[in-house]
């Protein structure tokens, strides 16, 4: 079986990690995990293993066959639920009974399991083409997972916890919903075939919408994103395009925030201090 590259496929082969991804979700049995792009299944066994209700969405239609024999007994009691599809079409009901009306497909197993949503943990080895997407189509849904264990490029899980002291866009978008935390190093040498740089275990906890409970959660995002629109320029430039001029100076005043700082240097409370 050839990974391939055109689907951003590095199938994880270490037993050790794969055990370090598992400890961090802190498996309870009986619970629903998604698990997206199994591959060859070696995570979705440990989580099996640990006593998960697994929902595994997988692209690769290649692999399917391979999935559907490895777990076949899984599958049969329903312990494993197996959907060949892009996670990026698929449809997370927002709570039992209602579905998300932003994408364009509702797998008709899902959609019968609704009682299964009522909470879950997302937890998954995901290609870096996509990171970006995963973690705002999971993070922005109506239903949103308990806790999220990705692992990403270690880069990525560097920007997002702002290891640098510098927060991004990223970091900040993450940080709304959740509390980031980088748990562990993961050498490429970890996977097959080996990525050209090293990986992390990201987890997202305590993920929830209440940052937004009294505010406008379109109108903070179109905030930030002008706020970092052009990263070498000043914030009082840059957010010049989205507020009164009169009035965003009186904002920045109030919630103590300098004229000549960049975005990068204002913490998640000082982006709520400006709407």
């Amino acid at each position: 079986m050839i990974p391939k590259k055109s689907l951003g496929q590095n199938f994880l082969t270490n037993t050790g990690i794969i055990g370090s991804i598992v400890d961090a979700a802190l498996i309870v049995p009986g619970e629903t995990v998604l698990e997206i792009g199994p591959g060859k299944g070696v995570l979705t066994m440990e989580l099996l293993k640990r006593g998960a209700k697994v929902v595994a969405v997988e692209k690769d239609k290649d692999l399917i066959p391979f999935l559907q024999s490895t777990f076949e007994k899984e599958i049969a009691k329903n312990r494993l639920v197996l959907i060949n599809n892009d996670i990026l079409n698929v449809v997370i009901p927002a709570e039992a009974g209602i579905h998300d009306t932003h994408t364009t497909t509702v797998d008709p197993r899902i959609r019968e399991d609704d009682e299964l949503w009522k909470e879950y943990k997302l937890v998954a080895n995901i290609p870096y083409y996509i990171t970006g997407q995963i973690i705002r189509k999971f993070l922005s849904t109506k239903k949103q997972p308990e806790k999220m264990v990705l692992l990403v490029q270690k880069e990525v899980a560097e920007r997002i916890i702002a290891r640098d002291g510098k927060e991004s866009l990223l970091s900040i978008s993450v940080k709304v919903y959740g509390t980031p935390t980088y748990v562990k190093t993961v050498k490429a040498g970890s996977f097959t075939p080996a990525p050209k740089v090293d990986s992390a275990i990201l987890l997202i906890d305590n993920i929830s919408r209440k940052f937004f409970e009294n505010i406008s959660e379109e109108r903070f995002f179109e905030i930030l994103h002008a706020g970092f629109a052009h990263k070498r320029k000043q914030l009082f430039g840059n957010l010049k395009a989205v507020f009164d001029e009169k009035i965003l100076r009186e904002k920045m005043k109030e919630a103590g925030i300098l004229e000549n700082i960049r975005a990068e240097d204002v913490s998640l409370a000082g982006w709520k201090k400006l709407l």
